[in-house]
């Protein structure tokens, strides 16, 4: 009985660092709009630079911080997401598979 309530307890555990790790890696992600608004605010400029440079820093540190509460796996396949050279290989995939079941 008490073996059920540890295992539910770590599983309630893990469950919400997970949670956590996720929330870490989306806003990691939200992080980088931050360098790419500040230019077109009327900021000075040691202050934009500032900005910037620290908000890529934070978003870095929190990708971090969130692929090691996920997992290396799921951060892996988070990654390959953002990346865009894997868009155009997803569309023609699914392109392919679209035309080959209408056949």
């Amino acid at each position: 009985m008490e073996k059920e309530k540890v295992s539910t307890e770590q599983k309630q555990e893990k469950s919400s660092l997970y949670k956590l790790g996720i929330g870490l890696l989306i806003l990691s992600l939200s992080m980088w709009l931050i360098p790419i608004i500040t230019p077109f605010t009327p900021l000075p400029t040691k202050v934009k630079a500032v900005t910037i440079t620290v908000s890529i820093i934070i978003a870095e540190v929190m990708f971090w911080i969130g692929a090691l509460l996920v997992g290396k796996e799921v951060a892996a396949k988070f990654k390959s997401y953002l990346n865009p050279k894997k868009w155009r290989k997803n569309s023609e995939l699914q392109r392919r598979e679209k035309y080959s079941k209408s056949d």
